[in-house]
């Protein structure tokens, strides 16, 4: 479900995918994120997301116009993971919430897997 504002001067329609965009550039920038995955349903196997498909990694639920994040994640080897998640959380409640205007009332990540850089 979509959030939608009527006024006097007509309606404004923000979609899911769209909030779920912004949602994953503002994770992929935060420090130690390598970027959103997804889960392939037939295997398990986690795939790391090109930047074009960030909101396939994202979930989005709209109760009357609070938004809940559900977030999937690829991390950096040797980062404190409980660190990044706080980060992201908070990086991504302020600034949707400054974005779209609309309370976001929980973000949840899901790390699925890590990734270790070349040396």
């Amino acid at each position: 479900m979509a959030i939608r504002t009527e006024n006097k001067n007509g309606a404004i329609v923000i979609s899911n995918n769209v909030i779920a965009n912004a949602a994953g550039i503002i994770a992929t920038s935060c420090y130690g994120v390598v970027g959103m995955a997804i889960r392939s349903p037939k295997d398990g196997i986690v795939s790391l997301l090109k930047p074009s498909n960030l909101a396939k990694g994202i979930k989005i639920s709209v109760e009357e116009n609070e938004i809940t994040v559900d977030m999937y994640i690829v991390v950096q080897y040797g980062v404190n993971i409980n660190a990044i998640c706080e980060s992201i959380m908070h990086g991504v409640k302020y600034r949707l919430t400054e974005l779209i205007g609309y309370e976001v009332k929980q973000v949840n990540i899901n790390v699925e897997s890590i990734r270790a850089t070349s040396v």
